[in-house]
């Protein structure tokens, strides 16, 4: 027999109460709720001798968090305790809206700056441009303040007003602009349009609400200009709501089909989730785009579309997030997210890839090997795992780019040189056609000249350390000749690499001056041509031949994979 203890009270110095559920046997019932007790009592204890002996004053609620955060980290990454004053960027988080300006900010040359506004919204709308530099919110110096501390002074009530000084390329005094802050909802669809003749695209970027919504409306718009295919890009998506992964799953597949179960220890909680809205199209040609940073709710769409065959994936094995959250109410308006249950999508596989409940002896968590992963079948027939994210049926190569040009992105150089472009452009083609002209990359080849931007590559740090492990094991001596030779082989020098490197370069830098025109949808459109996973798709699509082969292949792709 089971008992189920509904709510649980210890009175304890620091007040401590605990709500939750717990199903356990009549035997180890006493003992359970004893080593609760035990527990919450020496470590009410333990902080009231702190907080009265310790040698400094400490902050009760900084110890407190301490502790939950290293308690829930023995647990999963996703289990986290929310206190009140994070609650806000919380919803935020999961809703995709809050009361601002709608811009991103960061740091370039140790400068506080607008990286891009968004479209529409007030930073936009009322004239903040990428680049300017934040000097006061309101009459708060931010100079010297951190990104977080500047958000919190933008965010606040809808149809609140404040005043942003700003220091602006080529003007020589700041600038006032008064900004009123609106309620924002950030897209989950940032992008969708046509990418070839009859094929659509759908940029995916947040499972946050009305996302099902969002890819419904795209795609009948999409249609409605003469899509007869449809790419949709999942890639580098963290997942989000649960219902909304149901909600983009019905846009493509009958109306009543699974798309995911889930399954903990609380069993009245396990719940199948059916689709429960008509679909848009079941029939339309579709190409789902993964990357390894596609997990949770990007994961368990683009497993529905393979599990029934409905589309070809193409790019990156996922992530291998299988896990559920739920938000659980704590004293005091805080709040505990904390995983429930594994999901489970309609092939019956679960693709957590990573194995929280059995952790090494320090500490560390390891994968789900390769020997305890079942095979399922598709819809089709064809051969699918369990415990490794979703393998797509196509991988494409990951686009490597030179270190040069990491150096040039990661010195600020690529964004300093596009803001000097718009200053001294007034307009520049669409985003599809852009592209910077020789005679601009050789500007900014000269405009580099007194700039700092050295690197060290691979093979170079490669070298250095076969040149200390030699050194240590007394073999220097004997290959010291072979290695200055080896030394002055891949010695890289800046100026031919800017040569060598050319197209790459000049496609970043085409990028960022194409966000200053366009902002984040012009930049989604710019990347179209030089990427390989959406070119990719493009050829799957037109060969109807090779996309119906590619459903119906019987081949186990998880022997191919490196």
């Amino acid at each position: 027999m089971k008992i189920n203890f509904k709510k649980l009270f210890l009175p304890a110095v620091l007040g401590i109460s605990l709500i939750g559920l717990f199903s356990f046997t009549k035997n180890d019932q006493a003992d359970r709720y004893f080593q609760i007790a035990k527990n919450l009592d020496i470590f009410a204890t333990t902080f009231k001798e702190i907080n009265t002996y310790y040698v400094d004053q400490v902050n009760p609620s900084d110890l407190v968090k301490t502790a939950i955060d290293a308690m829930l980290a023995s647990l999963d990454p996703y289990t986290n305790y929310i206190p009140e004053n994070e609650i806000e960027d919380y919803r935020t988080m999961t809703t995709g809206q809050y009361g601002g300006i709608g811009a991103i900010i960061g740091r370039q040359h140790e400068k506080n700056v607008i990286i891009m506004p968004y479209l529409g919204f007030p930073a936009q709308k009322s004239g903040l441009r990428t680049a300017d530099e934040l000097l006061s919110i309101d009459g708060i110096d931010v100079k010297e303040k951190n990104v977080a501390d500047i958000s919190k002074l933008l965010k606040g009530q809808a149809n609140t007003k404040l005043i942003v000084k700003v220091k602006r390329h080529g003007a020589e005094e700041p600038i006032d602009i008064p900004i009123m802050r609106e309620k924002i909802t950030l897209k989950n669809v940032p992008w969708h349009g046509m990418i070839s003749d009859g094929i659509g695209y759908i940029k995916l970027s947040d499972f946050t609400t009305d996302a099902g919504k969002e890819v419904k409306d795209a795609l009948k718009e999409l249609e409605a200009k003469g899509a007869k295919k449809v790419v949709l890009d999942l890639r580098d998506n963290p997942g989000g709501l649960l219902n909304e992964a149901v909600n983009v799953a019905s846009v493509f597949i009958p109306r009543g089909s699974e798309v995911v179960n889930t399954k903990g220890k609380m069993t009245d909680w396990n719940k199948t989730y059916n689709t429960s809205n008509n679909p848009v199209d079941t029939d339309i040609p579709l190409a789902v785009l993964t990357s390894s940073r596609s997990a949770s709710a990007a994961e368990i769409v683009s497993g529905v579309m393979q599990d029934y065959d409905r589309g070809v994936l193409i790019g990156d094995r996922t992530f291998g997030k299988g896990l559920v959250q739920a938000t659980r109410p704590l004293a005091y308006n805080s709040q505990l997210k904390v995983t429930t249950a594994k999901y489970y999508i309609p092939s019956g596989r679960c693709i957590q890839a990573i194995d929280y409940s059995h952790r090494n002896e320090d500490g560390s968590v390891g994968k789900v090997p390769d020997s305890l992963k079942v095979e399922f079948n598709t819809a089709n027939g064809r051969p699918v795992y369990d415990g490794g994210g979703i393998t797509p049926d196509i991988k494409t190569e990951r686009q490597y780019i030179a270190p040069i040009t990491i150096s040039l992105i990661a010195r600020g150089w690529v964004f300093d040189y596009a803001t000097e472009y718009f200053y001294k452009h007034d307009k520049i083609s669409e985003p599809a056609n852009f592209e910077i002209s020789d005679e601009d990359f050789a500007d900014f080849v000269s405009w580099l000249d007194d700039k700092d931007y050295d690197y060290t590559t691979k093979v170079e740090k490669t070298l250095d350390d076969l040149k200390e492990y030699a050194k240590k094991e007394k073999y220097y001596d004997d290959i010291e000749a072979e290695i200055k030779d080896l030394e002055q082989s891949v010695k890289h020098d800046k100026k031919k690499d800017l040569q060598k490197f050319k197209k790459e370069i000049k496609t970043v830098l085409s990028e960022e001056i194409v966000s200053r025109y366009y902002y984040r949808e012009g930049l989604i459109e710019a990347s179209f041509k030089t990427d390989n996973t959406v070119q990719k798709a493009i050829e799957v699509l037109n060969n109807t031949a090779e996309y119906n082969k590619l459903l119906t292949d019987k081949t186990d792709k998880s022997k191919k994979e490196d």
